[in-house]
């Protein structure tokens, strides 16, 4: 698709005029025509205030003349899934699961794998299949070569192993010892829970990447406890090996 007709989808799915998007974005409104006629494209400075402004790549501004691939575990890219900024902008190098507000998630290619590895396996790719692959393909990316260069000196897993240890503190009847969090995007693991006054509420942001893991209750044959955190909270619930009848258990302020 022509950068201009995204443009003008974009501006009218948002609800807006040209004028109204002109003075969002500091220009005049016969520059959004322009653009919008395919007759010149957005600077670079506008193109990101217009993906800060519609929560969509660059690349997807201009078209989407490339195809995006996260430059830590290789995925392909589309907007819901591109990582975020500490401000909140997209950094088209990475998926949600890997780049978190800022910050790398993995600084394991082993540990990347062992998380990759279930998603891949198939009837007709094998495990086996799916670690080779893996361990041919991830050196070639840019975070990979560039990782001592890239690498946050840890902390992030720092930051990690300070949220296990807080969670084991809580010392949860039948949840086994948390080992590892992993990278959960929202929109994926947003279970509703029913609250003692008849009303399901969801508590995560469908958008933001958190920190969790899934353990098999030590109890209770058939029972999982999903934990989920970040910053701001902790979150530990149990629901059944389908998802099902799902019972918040704790949410706690950090």
């Amino acid at each position: 698709m022509e950068a201009g007709k995204v443009l003008y989808d974009l501006r009218i799915k948002n609800g807006l005029s040209q004028d109204e998007l002109a003075e969002k974005v500091f220009v005049t409104r016969q520059a959004v025509s322009r653009w919008e006629n395919n007759e010149t494209v957005p600077n670079t400075e506008t193109l990101k205030v217009l993906s800060n402004l519609y929560h969509v790549s660059i690349n997807t501004l201009l078209g989407s003349p490339q195809k995006l691939i996260c430059q830590c575990c290789g995925m392909p890219l589309d907007d819901d899934i591109i990582g975020n900024n500490a401000d909140g902008s997209l950094n088209e190098d990475y998926c949600k699961w890997c780049y978190v507000d800022g910050n790398y998630a993995y600084s394991n290619m082993d540990d990347l794998i062992e998380v990759c590895v279930p998603h891949m396996v198939s009837e007709s790719f094998s495990e086996e299949a799916a670690r080779a692959y893996l361990r041919q393909s991830l050196p070639n990316l840019d975070y990979w070569k560039r990782y001592a260069e890239l690498g946050d000196n840890g902390r992030f897993e720092e930051f990690k192993q300070k949220l296990i240890d807080e969670i084991n503190d809580l010392h949860i009847e039948g949840m086994p010892e948390v080992i590892k969090l992993n990278s959960l995007v929202g929109k994926y693991v947003n279970l509703e829970y029913p609250l003692p006054s008849g009303v399901a509420v969801k508590f995560l942001n469908d958008s933001v990447t958190y920190l969790g893991t899934q353990l098999e209750s030590e109890i209770v044959e058939g029972l999982c406890f999903g934990v989920l955190a970040c910053a701001d909270f902790i979150l530990i619930s149990t629901y059944e090996s389908d998802l099902g009848n799902p019972e918040l258990i704790l949410y706690k302020k950090r």
